[in-house]
């Protein structure tokens, strides 16, 4: 019996990541290199300090841990200056009247997200109120495709993971749920996500019985 549904934020909930994206071209830039926006898709559902790794990576850049807290932190900033403009036009198709019929049903709902600017991303689409946990980058110690993040969403909701929906846009995401023994939704392409239990382009047009009913197959 399905209880809960535990939500990724960038890419399933808000379309923020072209705000990660333009703010870490930003620091590309500042130390002399780019990064195409193929290259940006392998930085989905990864933390902060993996994200910088792999850029710096790209450019051939070797820093310091000092330096490269310094320029996440500096990336940070920028981020923070890109959400400020964010308002409901941001909510992904769907999402909002997903979200709120799960409420409606009666659906413990939580965040599981990498991301440590949760709270203020959801305040500003006005849908922080529909989640009970929210579980981000603030509280976890490991990165997807660790099942970290979901398996605390989960114990917060009082639920076992095989009572849990997981819905991911990112690979890593999607390999967390499944290894966490979480039933899982991809958003996005089935090329990158065809290991979730079922893959959809958006949350319109589909409701959570329905969704149950394709993953419990």
């Amino acid at each position: 019996m399905i209880k809960a549904c535990l939500f990724d934020l960038d890419g399933v909930i808000v379309d923020t990541a072209k705000y990660h994206f333009a703010a870490w071209k930003k620091m590309a830039n500042a130390l002399g290199f780019d990064f195409s926006e193929k290259e940006n898709e392998q930085l989905k559902g990864v933390s902060r300090m993996g994200s910088i790794n792999l850029i710096l990576g790209w450019g051939g850049i070797t820093l310091t841990e000092e330096e490269k807290i310094k320029w996440a932190a500096q990336k940070n900033d920028w981020y923070l200056e890109f959400l400020q403009q964010m308002d409901q036009k941001e909510i992904l198709p769907g999402a909002l009247a997903f979200v709120q019929d799960l409420q409606n049903k009666g659906y413990r709902i939580a965040l599981g997200s990498a991301s440590k600017n949760a709270v203020l991303a959801l305040s500003k689409v006005e849908m922080l109120h529909f989640f009970e946990e929210i579980i981000d980058g603030t509280k976890t110690t490991k990165s997807k495709p660790d099942p970290q993040v979901f398996q605390m969403g989960a114990a917060a909701l009082d639920c076992d993971p095989s009572e849990c929906i997981v819905f991911e846009d990112a690979e890593s995401g999607v390999t967390a749920a499944n290894t966490g023994g979480f039933y899982s939704v991809g958003m996005g392409s089935p090329e990158n996500l065809g290991h979730a239990n079922l893959v959809l382009s958006s949350l319109e047009n589909i409701t959570i019985e329905e969704i149950i009913e394709s993953v419990l197959q």
